[in-house]
């Protein structure tokens, strides 16, 4: 169980996704060398919302529990330790031996790191569901059945995917007992959930409560691709993996983190939702790996400051703030600035919601998108790629540049310079960017606040392309509503691309 102990506000406000990605699997799409699925029992009809109080649990728990079973992951670390002063101090090793190295020496270490948690069966022929964080890395996973018996099992990992947290094992087992997968997508909050694992290492142990909310996504650090359901039901470290059921004793989740100040549970849990769970474990059983598909943009939330700079009504939708060349977006004509507004006839709520209400498409499917352009909606239908199994890494930046000052009311506090073959050197800037190189930026101020940072270029002001500092003054002086509304290509890692900000047009943020 990963326990986040300070804060899980954490969000990633800047660029949204180099990509939009799909988590879909059509069995269609197998071929003839996938593992075909397992055979799983599936009950997706709505929870029985009006029947009369339950004085006990019991019988869900019996059905359920031989369902869920403990996991025993050993993960074997090598480190290589030179000598230092401080391991030769006779008090250090009065109470740690000589385990570390003398002068001179240096040792090759070895060590053994057990962890523990929890897993469901979902057929009979032994395909269990976990959590990816409880066997990440490990070399040796035992599985150890609930009951009487406990009979223990060596696992084989047939996949992980971080980027749901869900992971796949198989042991050599028949005629165990399998879980009923339920339909995640018909929960309500307020629905009863019984969450079932092994805390601590305690054993099996049942928890109750009620969903406590549902989507919930954001939370920096964590799972790519997130639309966790929300319980109260006690959640504690070995839990993760374990089975989040429903009244009926149906899986509807797998248990995977808490938001905690003091590591154990305080009634804010998160499980992944089944639906979630199993188009991933469809593919990784299938191929080893998730196939998704992929538009080949990058997405942001409409703030209203953003939507007051484009014009737009509303703040619902996800804005392009960039559109990947020769990628199936911009093959179906996809630009930035953008905002998508509706996926074949649906609401568009955010850049994530965007996300997760295509996640039932596979590569080669056509979804129609409506969008809002230059005052006016317009609909584009794209046939989704799939998604390159190299996925970028988002990292911090480095290095500035000699400073030149200017600065606007609304730009005050940031300095900007022409850019120059060095600044695209060590960016790795392509040559069709053009625009300003931020060199500087004041935390207290304004542009600050609306997230610009050094080494960003910005390449439009309120939709005008600029090539130069003196176009950005100007254009900067000419503004005249609230907001100014900026471009900005952005390098993270090995990570490019582009994304809008709206600055605050007054001289000082109240």
């Amino acid at each position: 169980m990963r326990n986040f102990s300070k804060s899980i506000t954490g969000i990633w406000a800047g660029m949204a996704l180099g990509a939009l990605i799909l988590l879909p699997f059509h069995y269609k799409l197998l071929g003839k060398d996938a593992t075909p699925p397992p055979t799983m029992s599936v009950d997706a009809s709505p929870v029985v919302r009006n029947a009369q109080a339950v004085t006990s649990w019991a019988p869900v728990v019996k059905r359920v529990a031989p369902s869920i079973v403990n996991i025993y992951s050993t993960t074997i670390v090598h480190f290589h330790m030179e000598e230092s002063p401080f391991f030769n101090d006779p008090f250090f090793r009065q109470f740690f031996g000589n385990q570390f190295p003398f002068p001179g020496e240096s040792h090759d270490i070895t060590r053994k790191e057990e962890s523990l948690g929890s897993g469901i069966i979902v057929s009979s022929d032994g395909y269990i569901l976990t959590a990816n964080h409880v066997i990440s890395g490990a070399n040796v996973v035992k599985v150890a059945l609930s009951g009487s018996s406990g009979k223990e099992y060596t696992a084989r990992i047939i996949g992980s995917d971080p980027r749901t947290d869900v992971a796949v094992l198989k042991i050599n087992a028949t005629g165990l007992p399998a879980a009923t997968l339920g339909d995640s997508g018909q929960l309500e909050i307020g629905d009863v959930v019984l969450a079932i694992g092994n805390p601590f290492g305690l054993g099996q142990t049942v928890t109750m409560g009620i969903v406590s909310a549902l989507g919930r996504h954001g939370y920096h650090g964590l799972a790519r691709y997130q639309d966790y359901i929300q319980t109260d039901a006690a959640i504690n470290p070995g839990n993760s993996g374990g089975a989040l059921v429903d009244a009926e004793g149906r899986l509807v989740g797998i248990n995977d983190w808490i938001a905690s100040r003091s590591g154990g549970s305080e009634g804010i849990g998160f499980a992944v939702p089944i639906n979630l769970a199993r188009n991933a474990m469809d593919s990784l059983i299938a191929h080893g790996r998730v196939i998704r598909g992929y538009l080949g943009i990058t997405l942001e939330d409409v703030t209203p400051a953003l939507a007051q700079g484009f014009d737009y009504p509303k703040t619902s939708g996800a804005v392009v703030g960039g559109v990947l060349p020769d990628s199936p977006a911009a093959r179906a004509g996809l630009k930035d600035g953008d905002i998508i507004t509706e996926l074949n006839g649906k609401p568009v709520a955010d850049a994530d919601s965007l996300t997760l209400d295509v996640t039932e498409r596979a590569p080669g499917t056509e979804v129609k998108l409506t969008l809002f352009r230059d005052g006016k909606n317009r609909t584009l239908t794209v046939r989704l790629g799939e998604l390159p199994e190299a996925e970028t890494a988002r990292q911090s930046k480095g290095g500035q540049y000699s400073t030149s000052s200017t600065t606007t009311d609304a730009l005050s506090g940031v300095t900007v310079e022409d850019l120059n073959q060095d600044a695209r050197d060590q960016l790795k800037m392509p040559d069709s960017v053009k625009g300003v190189l931020v060199v500087d930026v004041d935390p207290n101020s304004n542009a600050a606040a609306a997230g610009l940072q050094v080494n960003d270029v910005v390449t439009e002001i309120n939709r005008s392309a600029i090539t130069n500092t003196d176009q950005a003054v100007k254009l900067c002086e000419q503004a005249k509503g609230r907001y100014i509304l900026l471009k900005i290509w952005r390098r993270e890692g090995d990570f490019s691309g582009t994304t809008y900000l709206s600055v605050d047009n007054r001289k000082q943020a109240e």
